[in-house]
């Protein structure tokens, strides 16, 4: 009886997860049966699980519209930079945080969730003067430039709420043996907190791949505009033929959604910081 009952669980967990998945992953093929349809058609009224005649030269003809190339290019280029710039800075910062003194944690803790409520619009300006007086207007460094500041409060808080779970017996223990604070944070926290640096590396990729306002707020010259402007573009060259702007978004997609699977990989086969702890 107890055999039958787990595998009913084990059934039904996979069947609820099969069920989910699928439920994520219809969009994105819904955007992919649309973007092999005849050029010029609209969005079909019904479902359509697959075109009648798959017209696959609608991915070539993106980059023959717009020189989308170009901005993809510039777009791995800015999240090549920023996705590693962010999690050395993020974690650094958490890391500080979770070895002050109390008092001064707390008032940090509270500025960093405050920032959280702050609208991004309120900054734009007073970003922009920053970039003026840098000479870094109309550079993709302009893109970049969050990164050096941990691109957003919420990364922080993460590696923080990570390295406070890490017994300071084991920080002490480190520095009994000479380790600065350099060493205990590259060789001790970084790697118990590996399943929140994949976490962070998934939300800065998506954040900087996405961003759209940056680039039309700090850059001039088309030879730097990024991938979502790219798209924008496109739309406004032939703003009718939806199977070309599907297949512009497919391609936009797809770096992210493979990042986010291989990714994911490496984290479901990474034990937890729980784990760890109790392995130690």
């Amino acid at each position: 009886m107890n055999k039958r009952t787990g595998k009913l669980k084990t059934t039904l967990h996979y069947l609820t997860g099969g069920l989910v998945t699928a439920v994520f992953l219809l969009p994105l093929y819904w955007a992919m049966t649309a973007s092999l349809r005849q050029p010029g058609l609209a969005p079909p009224v019904t479902v359509e699980w697959w075109p009648t005649n798959a017209h696959w030269d609608n991915f070539t003809e993106v980059f023959r519209a717009v020189p989308m190339a170009r901005y993809l290019k510039n777009s791995l280029i800015v999240v090549g930079t920023a996705v590693p710039l962010t999690l050395i800075t993020a974690s650094l910062a958490g890391f500080s945080m979770a070895q002050m003194p109390d008092k001064a944690r707390r008032r940090l803790l509270a500025v960093s969730v405050a920032y959280l409520v702050v609208p991004a619009a309120s900054i734009w300006m007073f970003r922009f003067q920053i970039l003026q007086v840098l000479g870094l207007v109309d550079t993709l460094w302009a893109l970049i430039l969050p990164a050096f500041a941990a691109s957003s409060p919420l990364f922080v808080l993460l590696f923080y709420w990570t390295f406070r779970r890490i017994p300071s017996e084991l920080i002490e223990a480190g520095r009994l043996d000479g380790a600065n604070a350099w060493a205990i944070w590259r060789r001790l926290a970084l790697p118990l907190a590996r399943p929140t640096t994949i976490a962070v590396t998934i939300l800065a990729a998506v954040l900087y791949w996405n961003d759209f306002v940056s680039p039309v707020l700090y850059i001039y010259r088309p030879e730097l505009y990024t991938a979502p402007i790219g798209l924008q573009i496109l739309k406004q060259v032939d703003s009718v033929n939806w199977p070309l702007l599907m297949a512009a978004a497919v391609l936009l997609t797809l770096p992210v959604a493979v990042l986010l699977i291989i990714l994911q990989r490496v984290f479901l086969n990474n034990l937890s910081l729980a784990e760890t702890m109790e392995r130690n």
